[in-house]
């Protein structure tokens, strides 16, 4: 587990109070929101979320009002990136805002570098 502070996430309010949500509503308030990257998508990447009972060796804390984690090959696209939650009439999702991607998809849940 890592603590590094030349990695800079930001969090948006929104983000921030979903994530609080979604933990103070869940039986277990120990968890952790994981952000991660994975292969495939319109253009290469995909931004997943999840819901984590666990820190794993190679994870980065990004904030600790509530335990945001993001292991340290992902966190190396998305970092300077910024991290929102929105809810409109189509429905509602995290989204990243991400400086390193050169494309993005239209539906902001998949990029290239």
């Amino acid at each position: 587990m890592n603590n590094h502070n030349q990695f800079n996430i930001k969090i948006t309010k929104s983000a921030n109070d979903k994530i609080n949500q979604l933990i103070n509503t869940g039986k277990n308030k120990n968890l952790k929101f994981r952000i991660y990257i994975i292969g495939g998508g319109c253009n290469g990447f995909q931004y997943k979320f999840k819901m984590d009972k666990k820190i794993n060796i190679n994870d980065v804390i990004i904030k600790k009002n509530h335990i945001i984690v993001v292991d340290s090959i992902s966190l190396q696209y998305i970092n300077g990136g910024i991290l929102d939650y929105q809810e409109t009439f189509l429905g509602s999702k995290f989204i990243v805002s991400n400086p390193n991607a050169n494309t993005t998809c239209s539906c902001g849940s998949s990029f290239s570098i």
